[in-house]
């Protein structure tokens, strides 16, 4: 990969590592729907504005109800989900609970599209499946506190993603990924719209608040989307997808510096395991060839 693609690589995983924080930031003012929708309408102001210049919003008028689906799967849910569990997670350890969706793209297609596994494959979930237990270590009674539904929608979340993965290829596979962006995020938007004025908050959020939702919405949804489909035109979606490994990196970095929160041998030991779990169950480690 070249530099300049590298540097994009890590300012995309910068970004959306941030996402974690300014969620941490703005949902205890706005809640968890009212800063899902925003993101998203934020974010499919900026795609939709961006895919005009270029002159191709035609393209998604072919493709209406699959962008919608879509939009609910893999924007819609589980960014309300995620902002859901920022009220009881720390930014780092949501963030290491993202980074399981990968694995959940890979059960969906054997259970939904009888995609067959690899030993290596198999062994990547058990693996990441096995991350997962390490992280919660010491968690497990939950008790005096809301963390046992903050990760398990953390989990429905990834698990979403997968899903909408799954169906993108199935149904969608003739878009371009530039249209599945901005169709799903504009569907997201109309989605949670109705939501969020249904929950309008009580009192005016603080401008910190509303920075924080901003930064959402403009950094980590428009400006990463845009910088994602540079990287699987120009480095290939292999090594867009690497993004997923330094996420979590970012996620803990942002709470620790911005939010003094800890990270703990816990965090980094589940973290390591998981990716490790995501390399093999999505076949970025392969079982080497023999050369003849």
């Amino acid at each position: 990969m070249k530099p300049a693609l590298f540097l994009e690589l890590v300012l995309l995983a910068a970004l959306w590592g941030a996402s974690f924080l300014f969620m941490r930031v703005a949902v205890p003012e706005f809640g968890p729907v009212a800063v899902a929708a925003l993101r998203v309408l934020i974010g499919a102001s900026i795609l939709a504005l961006f895919f005009a210049a270029r002159g191709r919003l035609k393209e998604l008028a072919a493709d209406v109800l699959p962008l919608c689906v879509v939009g609910v799967l893999n924007a819609a849910l589980p960014f309300s989900l995620f902002a859901f569990a920022t009220l009881s997670l720390t930014a780092g350890f949501t963030s290491i609970l993202n980074a399981t969706a990968p694995f959940f793209s890979a059960i969906v297609a054997y259970a939904w599209l009888r995609e067959r596994l690899t030993p290596y494959q198999v062994a990547g979930l058990a693996l990441g499946f096995g991350g997962v237990m390490v992280l919660l270590w010491g968690k497990t009674a939950f008790t005096g506190d809301a963390a046992a539904p903050a990760v398990a929608a953390c989990l429905l979340a990834t698990l979403s993603y997968g899903i909408a993965a799954n169906y993108t290829r199935r149904h969608l596979s003739r878009a371009s990924p530039m249209a599945i962006a901005t169709g799903s995020q504009i569907a997201a938007a109309l989605c949670l719209l109705p939501l969020a004025l249904w929950r309008v908050p009580s009192s005016m959020p603080a401008l910190e608040a509303w920075l924080a939702v901003v930064a959402l919405g403009v950094l980590s949804t428009g400006l990463a989307f845009i910088l994602y489909f540079r990287l699987v035109t120009y480095a290939g979606a292999a090594r867009a997808m690497s993004v997923t490994f330094l996420i979590p990196v970012f996620g803990m970095l942002w709470g620790m510096l911005v939010l003094d929160e800890a990270v703990t041998l816990n965090m980094l030991a589940g973290t390591a395991i998981i990716l490790a779990g995501t390399a093999l169950s999505t076949g970025l480690v392969a079982k080497p060839t023999a050369r003849s």
